[in-house]
């Protein structure tokens, strides 16, 4: 096991009517700019708790993130900070609200060109206060410093981190998710189990508990996905996706291991490019990447495979029969696992997206070996 130290300072309310907490957890005299998506809070309760538990507050209302919020967007939001001297933010969405909330509260405080701290990770010692109201199940920002933007310019979706940007708070009630449509639902659990696959499946350096917390949350997920299927009204599911969501990614799963994330490194590209879902993208590429670095992950895929799947065999076997447990697991929710089902042509998305790889010398993965040639390989698979 690595050293590691951990701390997160972020407070989570979780649970049923969570949202009235609000009013207790922003400074009373705080000026407040709420962010918002595209407005379907305001057809499942989420919008009018939120107005309520904010009376007597300074409030401005932003609206219009889109999924992979974009910097543009994000520009339209720091205009309205500076013109009413805004000092406390609230995400009120699902993951890409809070993700844009993070990089607007950094940008409010950067001097210079806000694009470098995505860009080029430019460090910054200040940001804005923020909490959220998370009612989505899938990116778990709402417990992590982590935040991912695009740039429609430059066609870049890419991701920064800093501990300044933790929500103060994260409200977490799983009421909100009802009036969501499966689709999106499918897409998070996707998103959370890919998530704990790249923390998970990776060097075997005899971290048992952290081995034995990924495996809790991925067997929580293959349930819950399964449940929701035929219960789709049980609160409990949902309960159990919105928490396994924020666990996926809060920080537990990693302590002392090696990470991959380059899934995720591939999947922002494909997002960046053709503006596929970030759940479909991992659906689709996960599992290939699996199998091309099987002989790196197999130890960890073996042991899923036994304790999650019941599978036998030698250790090679079982971790490449559990990849295609995953990728039945993916397809069993309705979500595409190909290009091909997503309308796209495998080799020019191949040869697109290498070609992205090879011009800004991109490398991915814990062993720093998914460059532009093996972009190409694995996407050819998809």
């Amino acid at each position: 096991m690595n050293n590691f130290t951990y701390q997160c300072p972020t407070k989570v309310i979780f649970g049923k009517n969570s949202i009235k907490e609000i009013k207790n957890e922003i400074p009373k005299n705080a000026k407040v700019l709420a962010i918002f998506g595209g407005g379907s809070v305001k057809t499942n309760g989420v919008y009018e708790q939120v107005t309520q538990a904010l009376e007597g507050f300074f409030v401005r209302e932003f609206w219009g993130v889109e999924p992979n919020p974009r910097l543009e967007t994000c520009q339209k939001a720091l205009n309205l900070i500076k013109e009413h001297e805004i000092d406390f933010l609230l995400s009120v969405g699902g993951g890409s609200v809070l993700d844009a909330t993070k990089f607007i509260a950094a940008a409010a405080k950067f001097d210079g060109e806000i694009w470098d701290i995505v860009g080029l990770r430019a460090k910054f010692s200040d940001a804005m206060p923020l909490g959220c109201v998370m009612t989505l199940p899938a990116t778990g920002s709402e417990m992590n410093c982590a935040s991912v933007i695009s740039n429609g310019a430059l066609k870049i979706k890419k991701s920064f981190k800093n501990p300044l940007v933790y929500p103060r708070f994260s409200i977490i009630d799983p009421q909100t998710t009802f009036s969501l449509p499966l689709r999106q639902l499918r897409n998070g659990i996707v998103d959370t189990f890919v998530h704990v696959l790249e923390q998970y499946a990776t060097q075997d350096l005899s971290t048992d508990v952290q081995d034995g917390f990924c495996l809790s949350v991925l067997k929580a997920v293959i349930q819950n996905a399964k449940a929701l299927e035929s219960e789709p009204q049980n609160y409990d599911v949902r309960a159990n996706l919105c928490w396994a969501a924020t666990c996926a990614l809060n920080g537990w799963a990693s302590l002392g291991c090696v990470q991959d994330w380059s899934s995720h490194a591939i999947g922002h590209e494909l997002s960046a490019a053709y503006g596929i879902d970030h759940g479909l993208s991992l659906a689709v590429v996960t599992t290939r990447l699996l199998r091309y670095n099987i002989k790196f992950k197999s130890t960890k895929l073996a042991k899923m495979g036994r304790e999650l799947f019941a599978l036998n065999g030698d250790e090679m076997s079982v971790a490449m029969a559990c990849t295609h447990k995953i990728e039945e697991l993916f397809a069993s929710t309705g979500i595409a696992t190909s290009l091909a089902e997503l309308g796209l042509d495998k080799f020019e998305v191949a040869e697109q997206i290498s070609n992205r790889f090879k011009e800004r010398n991109l490398v991915a993965g814990e062993h720093a070996n998914i460059d532009y040639k093996a972009v190409r390989q694995i996407l050819l698979e998809c």
